[in-house]
């Protein structure tokens, strides 16, 4: 049995990793050029991917540089942030998992770290510091990718995804206020910043009040194009032993208004259900699949908005770009203007709605065919009738 061409739900490199060269080089650039980089789009557009493809490239040519890869999805404060800066840093600095623990002895000189390796070195190994002596030494922890770099003569990229979350750690402003002092003043070590939360993040590489105000270069992330996805989905099929029509493949993606994650998520059903040759009827149940499969997380989500903010995502299916307007608070009962403005922008702060040329949008097209569905009776395959 054949694995499945379309990937979701984790990052790509390989096989299901769609074009991108132009961000990759740029990306690239950056990186091994010194740039600091902060990259931004919504959710699931592969952003971590992206990184994850470029920075593999980045470490296969480039011997004299070390890469660490930091996820900050589940570190809530500042200690944890510290010791997990520290040990993903020390892993960068060899190869060997032999040499960890003597070269985190070696780097540090006011703190004395505590470390531990099982029986899987690479996932078991832990690194801790007495709080309290962190406190009075941290900037040798935020330091550390420096003092790597200088004591064995290399250059350092340090990515750091869910960076947005810092913001939740107490007293927060300060310590980016730290951060952004340290590693401005590194010369050996360039970072690359991103996070799933687009707004936070804007606000902290956009916003002049805040410390990382014009840390570096600042790269929007696009969608794929429409045709890069036709390509790869035939191809894919193809090279499976499958076959799809180019019109198949493209109404996958029309479906999916080339959203990366449901691209791949409705190729990979439509992929799964073909025995032979996908067809239409094929990718509807596949979307069915695709919508019941996300039901839960979509009922979730709007569990959580009030009524009026529900009613403004019905005006924005409706084609309503002036939501203030006397009219559309009217017809949609949006409340005071006022009300709708705060909660336009609390939706566009979560990612739920977006500005285009004229007016609003989704930002998830598999929400907004879920919710057409249940709020306003569409039917879902609707988008499949001649």
């Amino acid at each position: 049995m054949k694995n499945s061409p379309f990937i979701y739900g984790t990052t790509v490199i390989n096989d299901a990793f769609i074009n991108r060269k132009d961000e990759i080089r740029k990306l690239s650039d950056n990186l091994t050029g010194g740039i600091n980089t902060a990259l931004i789009s919504p959710r699931r557009w592969g952003k971590s991917s992206l990184v994850e493809k470029t920075v593999a490239k980045i470490g296969k040519n480039n011997k004299k540089i070390r890469i660490a890869v930091i996820d900050l999805f589940t570190v809530s404060s500042e200690e944890q942030f510290m010791e997990k800066f520290a040990r993903e840093l020390i892993k960068a600095s060899s190869s060997k998992w032999q040499e960890w623990a003597r070269n985190a002895r070696t780097f540090f000189k006011m703190l004395l770290p505590k470390i531990q390796i099982g029986i899987d070195p690479v996932n078991d190994f832990s690194i801790s510091f007495n709080w309290e002596d962190i406190k009075k030494n941290e900037d040798e922890i935020l330091d550390l990718a420096e003092t790597i770099a200088k004591q064995k003569k290399i250059k350092m990229i340090v990515c750091i995804d869910e960076f947005q979350n810092i913001a939740n750690f107490n007293n927060f402003e300060s310590f980016e206020k730290k951060l952004r002092a340290i590693w401005q003043r590194q010369q050996d070590v360039t970072y690359c910043i991103y996070g799933s939360r687009r707004h936070m993040m804007k606000d902290i590489f956009n916003n002049p009040s805040k410390p990382f105000y014009r840390f570096g270069d600042i790269v929007l992330l696009q969608k794929i194009a429409r045709d890069e996805w036709i390509r790869f989905i035939s191809r894919s099929f193809t090279r499976t032993d499958k076959q799809i029509t180019n019109d198949d493949a493209a109404l996958i993606t029309d479906l999916m208004q080339c959203h990366s994650w449901y691209v791949q998520q409705l190729a990979h059903y439509t992929w799964n259900l073909t025995t032979d040759r996908a067809t239409k009827d094929i990718i509807k149940k596949a979307l069915s699949e695709l919508i019941n499969a996300n039901t839960p997380f979509y009922q979730k989500e709007t569990e959580t908005l009030s009524t009026t903010q529900l009613n403004l995502l019905i005006a924005v299916l409706n084609g309503e770009s002036r939501l203030t307007s006397v009219s559309a608070m009217t017809t949609y009962r949006l409340g005071t203007p006022r009300n709708a403005s705060k909660n336009k922008t609390i939706l566009m702060n979560n990612d739920i709605i977006q500005e285009k040329k004229e007016g609003f949008e989704f930002v998830d097209p598999a929400f907004e065919l879920w919710f057409r569905h249940t709020f306003l009776n569409q039917p879902i395959h609707k988008y499949f009738e001649d």
